[in-house]
């Protein structure tokens, strides 16, 4: 690449699409349909100290468009087993699972690892749910032979500014597919 390339950002305002809860992109006329498409914008994401973004390098610049998303921008998209449980993230990336990070918050199944949150979208949900278990309102996975508790976080209030949905953007969703 040049060396005299310009870097564009776009601050997540103007952004003019958006991840929701799910785990799907959408803009002004409606979720995407066009697989490729949002398969390179999954990959495209990165984060840095002002948030995620879709990063890409073209021949005179680079760009970062900062993106609002409902829930989280990372989802576990697939499961895979080997030599323990591997999750595949929407970004592609390749994580083991650690059972003691798991957490459920509205329903919904999360993983933490160190400062990001990883949400079970759909179909990542539907491959783990071989490993859960449900006893007495509480949930656990069964994990190389040994059983994990799986806590309840509550959930923030809409209005509260950890709360990353943007308002201007938060659609109804509906899941992937």
């Amino acid at each position: 690449m040049a060396e005299n390339v310009k870097e564009v950002v776009i601050p997540q305002e103007q952004a003019i699409f958006w991840l929701d809860k799910n785990g799907c992109w959408h803009n002004a006329n409606g979720k995407f349909r066009h697989k490729k498409i949002i398969d390179y914008f999954h990959a495209c994401i990165q984060r840095d100290q002002n948030g995620y973004y879709l990063y890409q390098e073209n021949e005179n610049y680079t760009e970062k468009v900062y993106f609002p998303y409902e829930d989280q921008a990372l989802f576990v998209f697939d499961v895979v087993r080997d030599k323990g449980i591997v999750l595949v993230l929407n970004t592609k990336k390749q994580i083991k699972l650690k059972p003691k990070n798991l957490f459920i918050k509205d329903d919904s199944l999360y993983m933490q690892m160190g400062s990001e949150t990883i949400k079970f979208a759909e179909q990542g949900l539907m491959k783990i749910a071989q490993f859960l278990e449900d006893e007495n309102d509480q949930f656990y996975i069964r994990y190389n032979d040994r059983r994990y508790r799986i806590p309840t976080r509550q959930a923030l209030s809409p209005k509260s500014p950890l709360n990353r949905t943007n308002s201007n953007k938060a659609r109804k969703s509906r899941k992937c597919g």
